[in-house]
């Protein structure tokens, strides 16, 4: 076969872009094209729809509304109690005890900076919902996230202690809730604490639940080429991580108002270990429950545009007086593997850097140690693309050498094109020998692309995970390397170098060909124009070392007969 390195390159293009697009399908939450879906989970009846309280934020707030309070009692005035640390600003509401907003102060706003990231928030003029709520079921009227609370005096800022607490108590159906929300200097997990008593004249048992409220939304600033997977997820060690997806649930609640069956979805194997949480980009929220106590996760569709998952904890029956604790975290900040490692077995793997993990971390490992030395993730991105080049040094030589050789035999291959243009069969024949005269191998100067594909695919996952990356500048007009560049400069050299490298390369003997081969500088740049800058960067370094290596392999060292011509 007449086998070249346009036509690998070519290959390598359309692979790529299956890939990327793979890739993006993936993080989506849609099945990948190369593996089957995931199990879906299984319907479970101990976790039924209607012993848990409506999530809707937008729940009454009078007391005549709430499980068990009397028609006649005065409505529930709620408010919004405001806990700040040092790396976030949280609004608690009184009415269930109810994460409604949480502002991290060391992010900015992915949109507009000059405002802090938010993750828990409420919002009816958008519609967006993003809650973390918690209570009882088990028996009718126990205190639940639509209960009114009363907080307990308290400081409400971090101020020079380690740590602030806010304290919320209920009473309702015989049962008394308290609620305590732990904030410590320097962590993103807030310890939630639920102690409950049993203050009536007869046993009850009583069943606590944890759960996350999304309105299934991607958060603003998601684009094409700058997507992360945003939606629930779980880990158990029996089951380890899994996604859920939005959809899904949605599709269940359908079927389900079909069927007037519940829609109240269960984890296939209950589990005592392990922890929830919504996944957006960079960031995530998560719930984990007391370790060694069983429960039931469940996912549901709550109402329209709202969705939850969470778990249920039996807490055993409670005598007359008696009291049991439960003490939990929800961890809500950045999606840093170090942080996220501190917290719960598992919860790293949010960072997703999808099906070339094995490759990714150990990049992401290297940078990191190379970003402690620099400072800089701009200058660290150049010098990962120095190392990487020196080790495929010979590789590429290799390559190079071979193209050298393909230039000097391109008079003879074109004769044999004209000679057996005709007789396909003999022309292939004809040049397979002449490679082996030559000693040239047709695919030497594709194996540093291909070599190298895997790692720029890594690369791109890479940026597309660490937050760390997030907002980092380098020079001049790269204020965010996780962004498209906005001026469009580093495509544009990305061209100019690809230009360069085409023309260094063999002329191909089809003058089509050749056309083609010119077009795809441009193909790639525009769509570099949507990848984030630092990717391109490591993209442009790579082309200028490989056009200096180039060069002088091909005046230096090339065969002899080259060296002469």
């Amino acid at each position: 076969m007449d086998i070249n390195k346009r036509t690998i390159l070519w290959i390598v293009f359309a692979v790529s872009l299956v890939v990327l697009w793979n890739n993006w399908m993936v993080s989506t939450g849609k099945p990948s094209m190369f593996a089957p879906a995931p199990a879906q989970t299984a319907k479970a009846p101990e976790a039924k729809k209607s012993e848990l309280p409506a999530a809707s934020a937008t729940a009454a707030a009078g007391a005549a509304a709430l499980p068990g309070a009397p028609a006649a009692a005065e409505p529930f005035k709620s408010e919004r109690i405001t806990v700040t640390t040092d790396l976030f600003r949280v609004d608690v509401d009184t009415l269930g005890g109810t994460i409604k907003r949480l502002e991290l102060l060391k992010f900015k706003d992915g949109v507009d900076p000059t405002k802090n990231q938010v993750l828990f928030d409420v919002d009816a003029g958008t519609g967006k919902t993003y809650l973390a709520q918690t209570g009882l079921i088990g028996a009718p009227g126990l205190p639940n996230h639509q209960t009114g609370f009363v907080a307990k005096p308290g400081p409400r800022m971090l101020g020079d202690g380690n740590q602030v607490q806010l304290v919320l108590e209920a009473e309702s159906a015989g049962v008394k809730l308290t609620k305590t929300f732990t904030f410590k200097r320097g962590d993103y997990t807030i310890d939630v604490r639920h102690d409950v008593t049993n203050v009536g004249a007869a046993p009850v048992k009583p069943e606590l639940y944890l759960q996350l409220v999304h309105d299934g939304n991607k958060p603003a600033g998601d684009s094409y080429f700058n997507s992360s997977y945003t939606g629930p997820t779980l880990y158990t060690a029996e089951d380890h991580y899994k996604k859920l997806k939005f959809e899904t649930l949605e599709k269940e609640a359908a079927e389900a108002a079909k069927t007037g069956k519940d829609a109240v979805q269960d984890h296939p194997t209950k589990a005592d270990n392990g922890w929830f949480a919504i996944s957006q980009h960079f960031f995530v929220s998560a719930f984990v429950p007391q370790d060694k106590l069983a429960r039931t996760i469940f996912t549901k569709k709550v109402t329209t545009n709202q969705y939850a998952i969470g778990t249920i904890q039996q807490l055993g029956t409670l005598a007359p007086g008696a009291t049991v604790s439960n003490d939990a975290k929800l961890y809500s900040g950045p999606q840093q593997a170090k942080l996220l490692e501190q917290v719960s077995p598992g919860l790293e793997l949010v960072k997703d850097y999808g099906w070339l993990t094995i490759i990714a971390k150990p990049i992401f490992w290297v940078m990191d140690h190379i970003h402690q030395v620099l400072g800089n993730w701009g200058w660290t991105i150049i010098a990962f693309t120095i190392l990487i080049k020196l080790a495929f040094f010979p590789l590429s030589a290799a390559g190079y050498r071979s193209m050298a050789k393909v230039k000097l035999v391109t008079p003879k291959m074109q004769a044999i094109r004209e000679r057996y243009k005709g007789d396909p069969a003999k022309m292939n024949q004809a040049t397979m020998e002449l490679y082996k005269a030559e000693k040239i191998n047709p695919l030497g100067g594709c194996l540093p692309i291909l070599v190298q594909m895997p790692v720029f695919i890594a690369l791109y996952w890479v940026l597309q995970a660490s937050v760390e990356i997030r907002g980092a500048p380098w020079i001049g007009w790269i204020t965010n390397l996780a962004a498209p560049d906005p001026w469009y400069i580093l495509p544009v050299l990305y061209a100019i170098s690809m230009f360069i490298t085409t023309k260094l390369n063999p002329a191909p003997a089809d003058p089509m060909q050749a056309k083609m081969m010119l077009f795809m500088p441009l193909a790639f740049s525009v769509m570099f124009f949507f990848f984030p800058s630092g990717l391109v960067l490591y993209w442009v370094v790579n082309n200028v070392l490989s056009i200096g290596q180039q060069y002088v392999i091909s005046k230096k060292f090339a065969p002899p007969a080259a060296a002469n011509s």
